[in-house]
């Protein structure tokens, strides 16, 4: 077997058995505390907020793309050995497949128990929406959509890129993905500073996003819900542009579900209305947040498995 195919699946089995590592080190923790350092220096003065905000992507970007790099290189010069260990820790911490999946049981666990108060603290760790006021239902939405969004841009998206160019071109993703989490913010601070990291960050999960609408439509056949609901509400967004990545993942999960998602959000109590999605055949309840995280992994399989197939066909 091929190196290369080898690295990435031995990285993937190691995130469904471990999950995301969490200390302090870690690779998209350090590159946070850099965004924030220098969002401090670069997010003031009469200098134009979107300029500089360029700056921004540019610095982290480029600092990250060249760290992996070089050290990759350096491992290779060293031991071919230590290159594929290395190669293997850096696509490891770049998924987020189980974790995914641990964050959202915690708030699936809690609902089941009623627990309101509970749910919406466990739902603040992983949305950026406002939480304080959701009812259970409005809680089970969020806790859908944010599987459906962190199925592209936490497993489909990272599985794309290290297919694409390695660790290398996966860490650049990596690092654009979290300038917008960071500062992707459409509020006084950030609308402008964050606009180039947003719009990059748009532009770059395009296509993983199309694929999770199609790996969803699958998965969704195989986990016995409706393949055929999930294709027709994911074509409504299929073609249309990067501002719509979430929509179309979202739409697909949708379908698949029968549940209407989509309506009101709150981020700093400032309310930004998003369109209905899905034909509201059903009414949301707990283990919707189950079966969209069995979708989610069954996404990842299929998308490992083709890969893994088209990969071992070429090299015949």
């Amino acid at each position: 077997m091929n190196y290369q195919l080898l690295t990435i699946l031995t990285a993937y089995a190691l995130d469904l058995i471990f999950g995301d590592p969490e200390f302090h080190w870690h690779p998209v923790r350090i590159i946070g505390m850099g965004i924030e350092k220098l969002e401090l220096k670069l997010n003031k003065g009469k200098i134009n907020r979107v300029f500089s905000g360029a700056i921004l992507v540019i610095l982290v970007v480029s600092i990250t793309v060249i760290f992996v790099y070089l050290s990759l290189k350096y491992a290779k010069a060293v031991s071919p050995l230590l290159y594929y260990c290395l190669s293997i820790i850096y696509i490891y911490f770049a998924f987020s497949i189980k974790d995914l999946a641990v964050q959202v049981n915690k708030v699936y666990r809690v609902l089941k128990a009623n627990d309101i108060q509970q749910a919406r603290k466990d739902l603040a760790l992983i949305v950026g929406r406002d939480t304080n006021e959701l009812n259970k239902t409005e809680i089970i939405r969020a806790s859908v959509e944010t599987v459906a969004e962190s199925t592209m841009d936490g497993i489909v998206a990272p599985l794309f890129y290290v297919f694409l160019g390695g660790p290398v071109l996966l860490w650049a993703y990596k690092a654009i993905n979290t300038l917008d989490s960071m500062v992707g913010y459409k509020n006084e601070r950030f609308i402008a500073f964050g606009m180039p990291a947003a719009k990059l960050d748009s532009v770059i999960n395009f296509i993983p996003s199309k694929i999770t609408c199609f790996l969803i439509s699958m998965a969704s056949i195989l986990n016995l819900k409706d393949g055929l609901g999930s294709a027709k509400w994911g074509l409504k967004y299929f073609f249309r542009g990067p501002e719509f990545n979430s929509e179309s993942t979202e739409a697909a999960m949708a379908g698949a579900l029968k549940v209407r998602l989509g309506g009101n959000n709150y981020y700093n109590s400032i309310c930004i209305a998003k369109p209905f999605i899905g034909d509201n055949t059903q009414a949301l309840t707990v283990n919707h947040i189950k079966e969209s995280i069995r979708i989610a992994y069954t996404s990842s399989f299929l998308f490992i498995l083709v890969y893994s197939m088209v990969f071992l066909r070429k090299q015949l």
